[in-house]
């Protein structure tokens, strides 16, 4: 069913024509959010929600959706991880910038040394790939993965840096309170003070909670998250939020677990339909970074609109290997384009 909140609505059309209005004061018309879900709910969507400073301005829930229902997240999971260091940073808990080995002295007398939890987060840390696309490798595994490439020189994407900042995050809190989850942690630190939830998140065999993957939350539980980060993730290190958009050499198209749709931007693989070319003319007219994963899972932040964007779908599976037979693969560059037409 869709919601929508008309009073955003009055005059856009009209403000949207006229010249010299700056891209920021123009909203979007309810016909462009219709267009847009439409094109969501074609393509196995349970969810789409648009919000600008904390007001939902437009809701749709097809098919099985409902605004009550949780969604996992896939690898749209990941851009916690950067919230996540940025809480504990600004909590003394660990620096970004300083060496892995000064937690895990399994890494000390080798290459590993070099890494920084900055190179994991911004997938650069050069670490072999041990984990599998659903799957990721448990904590204890992942910290014994050797290095592949040179440090901080390629983007590599892959579950396994993050489940070795899992076990670094993990032995920190267990040194400083005896807390030893992560996913526990963050959401009495940071989730339970902008009132967001998550309904489940997988854990691997060992107890440890995946974080490339497995968070599942309502459409409003994580446009709520999204809002706070793009109103500047409050109470939590600031030189580590303003590092979730920067690019590296390694990848102009992603900063610190967040993606950033620019020119150059490579994507986690060929079949996943993210990449330079699937996000078009957005990449350049648009100022967007964006949480994603399988399925089509997407967070979208217009930091010049100040528009929240959360689309979510259910067949995950069907969405990675059956959209191209029926027609129904995702792009990026056309959800954003009739969005805000």
């Amino acid at each position: 069913m869709i919601h929508w909140n008309r009073r955003q609505f009055i005059g856009a059309a009209t403000a949207a024509s006229l010249s010299g209005v700056v891209r920021a004061q123009i909203r979007p018309s309810a016909a462009g959010f219709a267009a847009a879900a439409a094109y969501s709910a074609e393509r196995r969507g349970v969810s789409l929600l648009v919000m600008r400073e904390h007001e939902v301005l437009f809701e749709d829930y097809p098919g099985a959706g409902a605004v009550s229902a949780a969604w996992e997240l896939a690898s749209g999971t990941k851009s916690f991880t950067g919230l996540m260091a940025a809480a504990a940073q600004a909590d003394g808990l660990l620096d970004i910038d300083a060496p892995c080995a000064d937690v895990l002295p399994e890494w000390a007398n080798d290459a590993r040394r070099e890494i920084t939890i900055r190179h994991l987060l911004t997938l650069t840390s050069g670490l072999s790939e041990i984990g599998e696309t659903a799957r990721p490798p448990a904590y204890a595994a992942a910290i014994e993965a050797g290095l592949d490439r040179p440090v901080g020189e390629h983007f590599q994407y892959g579950p396994t840096p993050f489940q070795a900042f899992g076990e670094i995050l993990r032995r920190r809190l267990v040194a400083a309170s005896g807390q030893a989850d992560p996913v526990l942690w963050f959401q009495a630190r940071v989730l339970d003070d902008i009132g967001v939830r998550y309904e489940d998140w997988k854990r691997g065999r060992d107890g440890n909670p995946f974080l490339p993957q497995g968070g599942h939350f309502t459409a409003q539980n994580w446009a709520t998250f999204g809002q706070w980060v793009l109103d500047g993730a409050a109470g939590v290190d600031r030189k580590v939020v303003d590092a979730l958009f920067e690019p590296t050499t390694a990848n102009p198209g992603y900063g610190l677990s967040w993606w950033l749709l620019r020119p150059g931007l490579i994507g986690p693989s060929p079949r996943a339909g993210l990449d330079a070319e699937s996000i078009g003319a957005a990449g350049i007219e648009e100022d967007i970074v964006m949480a994603a994963g399988a399925g089509d899972q997407r967070l979208y932040l217009f930091r010049e609109r100040g528009l929240v964007v959360v689309r979510q779908a259910n067949q995950i599976v069907r969405g990675m290997f059956q959209a191209r037979r029926t027609n129904t693969v995702w792009n990026d560059s056309d959800f954003i384009r009739l969005l805000l037409s």
